[in-house]
């Protein structure tokens, strides 16, 4: 076996020294690697070249529970990559001159509020695609993730109101996923469609993606679709997927490389199909295509980035003296990218059912040296060893922070009934803190997923160990107490750096209810 692995790296070595572009058995190769090296069950892998689809194959299996292939035919949710289908459509409606991206957001959802009234009045549709509205990054996402809240709509357009910003309006990137969701409800409340009869009539038939649909739950044939898997306990297993039409407008497409590449074929074509039919204009994909909030970068690298932006839905760079129009995509359990080289008419599509993004950044930039002349470089083992690093580093924290719980929870703790009760956040509503044999217990009331045991760290301060082990999300939970000793508020951060953004404790403010 180790000769086997030594002769496949050998192989790859070279194919990388001679920088060309990848033949689909070098792509292949690569794949297989990245299947071992992450610890990925299955990924799909499609090339754009010149307005053909020159390699599309999956690798792996699409379930660790059924075991059966991964194909080019295998539907994954995109997640994020769903964003640039949001700004598509509301790109389609420009056209048709039914909006103007600089419209404010009142003129179509006249209940939008966020905290500060200035915002609010001067707060664009451009603006809800730019990432730039002055709240921090995720905001808010603990009311749609994990899946199984209650929140509906309606909550969301007015529980922004209470989101605090952390930077001044349209100064700073932070990514969000809400305002994805309010852009979701323009495009229903323009058009008098849903936003997924929108996409799916709208974009998709035109398209010819005959497989694919705007949520897990509008498929219409479920034979063939990836499941999601993540780390539990150590070990890759295969876990629930998120199902949520809620948040669609910000990541819930279901596809495949088949259908896809149609996509992306599109876009590198100027917004045209077919028979030189036309999606949008070349005046829209040019504004998504344009840089509109800037994000700090230090250059450098084998890529040479000297600027990163955020344009309508996409990332933009330039890398290797090209402009790359990128974006990327995580729900629990499964990630992917998409990335675009218009100048080159190349187009790299990696979609994975295992939470590392190791395994289709690697992918992705191994395929796009070949096309850049980069010479020598293996992303794969470039990825592995800096991944191994941050978990790492992430690992001896939490293995620091278990251990102090474990000795503090070998002494007295504080009264546990000075903290029991019910606590609430004006934006994600009540928290329980209540005790069964085992000791205290958090129970978010709306969000029943976020359930786990209290385990007492330090002074005023508990974990929290979630019930389910695949959010690998535990947290701080940091009582502060009144005059008379008693807990009278909570505030919430993660444990570990690896944290999922969408994991935003932080953000709350939970103040003890009066009995």
């Amino acid at each position: 076996m180790k000769k086997i692995a030594l002769l496949l790296f050998g192989m790859s070595y070279a194919l990388l020294a001679a920088a060309q572009p990848l033949s689909s058995s070098d792509i292949d190769r690569l794949a297989e690697r990245a299947l071992k090296a992450f610890d990925v069950p299955g990924i799909a892998i499609g090339v754009v070249k010149d307005g053909k689809l020159i390699h599309a194959k999956g690798y792996g299996i699409r379930a660790l529970n059924n075991g059966k292939k991964t194909d080019e035919h295998t539907l994954f949710g995109i997640a994020s990559n769903s964003k640039a289908f949001t700004a598509a459509a509301l790109g389609i409606l420009v056209d048709e001159g039914k909006l103007h991206w600089d419209d404010k957001v009142t003129d179509y959802i006249p209940e939008f509020k966020l905290a500060d009234a200035y915002v609010t009045g001067e707060f664009t549709v451009r603006d809800l695609l730019t990432h730039r509205s002055g709240l921090g990054l995720g905001a808010g996402d603990l009311m749609i993730f994990p899946d199984g809240s209650d929140f509906n709509l309606k909550d969301i357009i007015h529980n922004l109101r209470y989101l605090k910003a952390v930077s001044s309006f349209r100064s700073k990137f932070d990514y969000d996923n809400l305002l994805y969701i309010v852009a979701g409800e323009v495009v229903t409340r323009v058009s008098g469609k849903s936003w997924q009869e929108f996409i799916e009539t709208r974009i998709m038939k035109p398209l010819g993606m005959q497989e694919s649909a705007a949520d897990l739950l509008r498929l219409k044939d479920t034979t063939n679709v990836a499941a999601p898997h993540a780390p539990v306990a150590g070990k890759v297993q295969q876990i629930q997927p998120d199902v949520n039409p809620l948040m669609d407008a910000a990541g819930g497409i279901y596809t495949n490389i088949t259908d896809l590449s149609k996509w992306v074929i599109m876009q590198l074509d100027g917004g045209t199909y077919g028979k030189e039919q036309r999606l949008f204009s070349k005046d829209v994909q040019e504004a998504m295509w344009m840089p509109q909030t800037i994000i700090p970068t230090r250059g450098g690298g084998s890529y040479r980035n000297h600027f990163l932006s955020y344009g309508l839905g996409w990332m933009l760079s330039d890398v290797g003296g090209y402009k790359q129009v990128m974006h990327t995509g995580g729900l629990a359990g499964m990630v992917t990218q998409v990335t675009l080289f218009p100048e080159l008419k190349l187009g790299i599509i990696v979609l994975t059912n295992q939470q590392s993004g190791a395994a289709f950044t690697s992918l992705s930039n191994q395929i796009k040296d070949g096309y850049l002349g980069i010479k020598g470089m293996d992303r794969i083992k470039e990825a592995k060893e800096r991944v191994d690093k941050e978990q790492a580093e992430a690992d001896k924290i939490t293995k620091e922070i278990w251990a102090a719980t474990s000795a503090a929870s070998s002494k007295a703790a504080p009264d546990t009934a000075a903290y029991m009760g019910t606590y609430t956040d004006n934006w994600f509503g009540n928290v329980v803190i209540e005790k069964n044999k085992d000791g205290l217990r958090l129970r978010s009331v709306r969000s029943p997923r976020l359930c786990g045991s209290l385990l007492y760290y330090k002074a005023n301060t508990f974990i929290v160990k979630w019930d389910d082990r695949s959010m690998d999300a535990d947290a701080y939970v940091m009582f502060s107490l009144d005059e008379n000793g008693k807990a009278a508020r909570i505030r919430m951060k993660p444990v570990s750096p690896m944290t999922d953004f969408s994991y935003d404790f932080q953000d709350l403010d939970l103040e003890r209810k009066a009995p």
